[in-house]
């Protein structure tokens, strides 16, 4: 079957069980091909190629090894035989908890051995940690810039196989345009990726991304920053709009012409004219029918354009 309709994200649920007493079974007709929980000494293991996760907080690995000390590895390591016959298994999911278990002196660690190409190992590994949603955003961006460039996937394919939106493979992939100085700050926390989008497009990206760290500065304070340094003036926020719009007062025959025109096409009616002069007529329609409505009476009833309902 081909791996970029089959949608592995719906099936990766059926591989983890934090019951130490059930040993999960991965389902034979699913999308992943597997058997029971085995344990594998740690020194059997080694990290796969395709893990998306670059960095690796000291200080997370610390605290999970803490846990395991007390309750042991929950949940079984994704892995696969290396095809030299060596004995050694390539970690496909579970480098953190493979790491943490020998901070915690531990010899062994539970493991479903499943059959992978690259291909399939690399998207159970990327969607493994998107549904942790511990993978930080530049490692996100390089995961899905990986599927893009090695395995042909569009950003649509690739949203629909992995269950996100398309924007949303669009916004995290556009972090990788920034300088690695930003990308690096974005890695360890101290930019999100808001205030790096904000950047992307920036001649000077590094030297802002330093201000905005150095002051504490929002994301719309780093949107306006940006803007400033391009020449250019910032978009007004949605809540400055909101201000801009409640110190503009209608005056009373504006409002008598918008109840007019409500009341004669039946839907609410919106005139907007900050100088008395130009502005815009809205008009707010609950249904495909009502906005037929309008259609027809614009087009004068005759030779209009097809109804949309139809």
């Amino acid at each position: 079957m081909d791996p970029k309709s089959r949608g592995l994200g719906r099936g990766l649920n059926a591989l983890f069980d934090d019951d130490e007493t059930t040993y999960p079974q991965v389902d034979p007709e699913g999308p992943v091909q597997g058997r029971k929980r085995d344990m594998v000494g740690v020194d059997q293991l080694e990290p796969g190629a395709g893990q998306p996760r670059t960095v690796f907080d000291d200080d997370a690995l610390a605290e999970l090894a803490s846990s395991i000390k007390r309750h042991g590895v929950l949940q079984p390591l994704l892995v696969r035989e290396h095809t030299d016959s060596s004995g050694k298994y390539e970690i496909i999911a579970g480098e953190r908890r493979w790491r943490a278990a020998q901070k915690a002196q531990l010899h062994e660690v539970p493991v479903i051995v499943l059959t992978l190409s690259d291909l399939e190992a690399f998207e159970v590994a990327l969607i493994e940690n998107l549904q942790r949603e511990d993978l930080d955003p530049i490692d996100e961006a390089m995961g899905y810039q990986r599927l893009m460039a090695q395995y042909d996937y569009t950003q649509e394919k690739l949203a629909e196989s992995l269950g996100k939106s398309r924007s949303h493979i669009a916004n995290i992939t556009r972090l990788l345009q920034l300088p690695e100085p930003v990308q690096k700050l974005v890695s360890e926390g101290k930019l999100s990726s808001g205030h790096a989008r904000a950047l992307v497009t920036a001649k000077n990206a590094e030297v802002l991304a330093k201000e905005v760290v150095a002051k504490g500065l929002s994301v719309r304070e780093t949107e306006k920053l940006a803007a400033e340094a391009a020449g250019r003036k910032a978009a007004p926020s949605s809540k400055a709009k909101k201000a801009e719009e409640e110190t503009y007062h209608k005056d009373v025959d504006t409002l008598a012409l918008e109840q007019e025109l409500s009341n004669s096409i039946g839907m609410r009616v919106s005139i907007d004219s900050r100088d008395g002069k130009s502005g815009k007529v809205v008009i707010n329609f609950k249904s495909l029918d009502q906005l037929d409505d309008v259609i027809q009476r614009l087009a004068g009833g005759n030779g209009g354009p097809a109804r949309l309902s139809e």
